[in-house]
């Protein structure tokens, strides 16, 4: 920083040199007096300032009270800060005594609302003095001089919204079962199994997805055997089951001309199936069924257990070891959805004959903000009663810049259907109002939203949590990171940051003259002012009373720049 705004603070230059015959006055001289930070520095919304002053001896009046309180003054304004009272030894009250022989040490603490305003301001104490009730005038005393005000560079608005995803899939894989059962230690195909209604449906819906111009289709078989019968039995029964169930399944494809591949598996003992039905089923002692299944593994040890508690046993006999006897077909349908190509153009002309996924993922397949845009509103408007084309289309607004029309569409989405994505986005609303706490609150309703990282980053750095909110962005590249990085020092970490912002503005190259200025690059600051002030011109006003860059100011490519 330049030496002009390192001058020490003469706070309380006014007190009185109060002698206990004497009203004369005295400012007290500026080596008993030191002010932090120097200079001011906004800090989550605030400039706070510690004013701590020693008071030498016979400097204060036994019997004088003095009020003394600091102001910020700028142009168009000022604010006031803390009132501190403190009195002599023979004054009545309960204020801070000041000795007058031995003096004394005391210490103020003030914050100021900041606004943008104060970043060309200077630092003030006033004072109100009495002596027996009578007031003696004392002059303002001014220590100290603007306000570095590079946490104000926070913006909630620039942050990530949040996108209420679609759930569009290309291919949609569905698996559609029927069963083939058998009668017990039997293997072959009852006429009542292959002509009942399930397999009936099953086949018609094999041969719509074999015909099917968007659909793939392929078949599994997997024969069982139940569990009550030694395990050669059942290796063989079941075997052979899948063998049958085989032959007469490629018969009936090639019959109706479906050209699904197969493949074939069996299982000697279905244990599984065994312990799924009887942990579904009513039956008394099922927990002790399922103890002895989790007690002992070998299947022959198993079937024994089970057999020996006969009440049981009869019971799963009738009702579980039936229906474990099958053939299950399995029909994997695989429906390829339509092209990126096709689902643009359709969007484009014939939105409505799209489903909501696929009209949500149109969306993403162009860069072109106005188109969608257009895109979540016929979502709207086809599918009202979908949260989602709300809190997207307020998305594209708050990106645009209308805040107030993005809040209405995330209110309305929360309308529709209270959700996290919504609550994200009016949560930075708020921030954008300077609501933190309301923020916070709806940030708290916002669990699992992919972009709710970036906005606590935000939060955090309007709040003053500078570590915190380094933590909240993570690996994010954006202005908002990079700030965070800065105002914990780690300016490497913010110069890569910043060269890493995928679409770097003007504030991109005003926090990269202020990266160069913290760590002595001259040359760097103007480079990175000169591309900023390119994009904004704003930004040449801002840095010629930016306290950053206080040390350019006798730096004559500097003052061109900026003036």
């Amino acid at each position: 920083m330049n030496k002009k705004f390192l001058l020490p603070f003469m706070v309380l230059a006014a007190i009185v040199t109060f002698s206990s015959c004497s009203n004369k006055l005295k400012p007290l001289a500026e080596e008993y007096i030191k002010a932090e930070p120097q200079p001011l520095e906004v800090i989550g919304g605030k400039v706070p300032v510690t004013i701590n002053a020693t008071i030498p001896a016979k400097w204060f009046n036994k019997k004088a009270v003095v009020t003394v309180t600091p102001v910020l003054r700028y142009e168009g304004g000022e604010a006031w800060g803390t009132a501190y009272t403190y009195q002599g030894e023979k004054v009545n009250g309960n204020n801070p005594v000041i000795a007058y022989k031995e003096g004394g040490n005391f210490t103020m603490k003030s914050s100021f609302t900041y606004k943008d305003e104060m970043k060309k301001s200077e630092l003030f104490l006033t004072f109100d003095a009495k002596i027996k009730n009578k007031s003696v005038k004392l002059p303002d005393v001014k220590i100290g001089e603007g306000v570095v005000s590079t946490a104000a560079l926070t913006n909630a608005g620039s942050a990530t919204v949040a996108i209420a995803a679609d759930k569009f899939q290309r291919i949609i894989k569905e698996a559609h079962n029927t069963n083939i059962m058998f009668l017990i230690q039997q293997a072959e195909l009852r006429a009542k199994e292959l002509k009942g209604q399930d397999m009936t449906d099953w086949k018609a819906l094999v041969k719509n997805a074999n015909d099917a111009p968007n659909q793939n289709v392929a078949i599994e078989i997997s024969a069982y055997a139940s569990p009550d019968g030694t395990m050669e039995l059942n290796t063989a029964l079941s075997e052979k089951r899948e063998k049958n169930t085989n032959k007469f399944l490629t018969k009936e494809l090639k019959k109706q001309e479906i050209e699904a591949p197969i493949t074939a598996r069996y299982t000697a003992e279905d244990w599984d199936g065994f312990q799924e039905l009887v942990s579904k089923s009513n039956i008394q002692d099922k927990d002790l069924v399922l103890r002895v299944l989790s007690m002992y593994k070998d299947p022959e040890q198993r079937d024994a257990e089970i057999k020996n508690m006969s009440s049981v046993f009869k019971v799963l006999a009738e009702e579980i070891l039936p229906q474990l006897r099958r053939s299950r077909l399995t029909a994997n349908v695989e429906i390829i959805g339509k092209s990126d190509d096709e689902i643009a153009a359709l969007a484009s002309s014939d939105a409505k004959s799209l489903t909501v996924e696929e009209l949500l993922y149109a969306a993403t397949l162009t860069t072109d903000n106005g188109k969608k845009a257009a895109i979540y509103n016929d979502a709207i408007k086809f599918f009202p009663n979908d949260f989602r084309g709300y809190n997207n289309a307020g998305m594209m607004k708050f990106i645009a810049g209308d805040l107030a029309g993005a809040e209405a569409m995330f209110n309305k989405s929360n309308n529709v259907t209270a959700n996290a994505e919504a609550n994200m986005n009016l949560g930075l609303i708020a921030l954008t109002k300077g609501e933190q706490a309301k923020a916070e609150q709806l940030f708290g309703s916002a669990a699992g939203v992919a972009e709710l990282g970036e906005a606590l980053g935000v939060l955090y750095l309007e709040q003053g949590q500078y570590a915190k909110a380094v933590n909240s962005f993570g690996s994010i590249k954006s202005n908002n990171a990079a700030l965070a990085q800065i105002l914990t020092k780690d300016y490497n970490k913010a110069q890569q940051t910043l060269n890493a912002v995928a679409t770097p503005c003007g504030t991109t190259d005003y926090l990269k003259a202020i990266v160069a200025a913290r760590t002595n690059n001259t040359n760097g600051v103007i480079s990175s002012l000169k591309a900023a002030i390119a994009k904004d011109k704003k930004f040449a006003n801002e840095a010629a009373i930016d306290l950053e860059f206080a040390k350019l100011a006798g730096n004559s490519d500097f003052t061109n720049l900026v003036k």
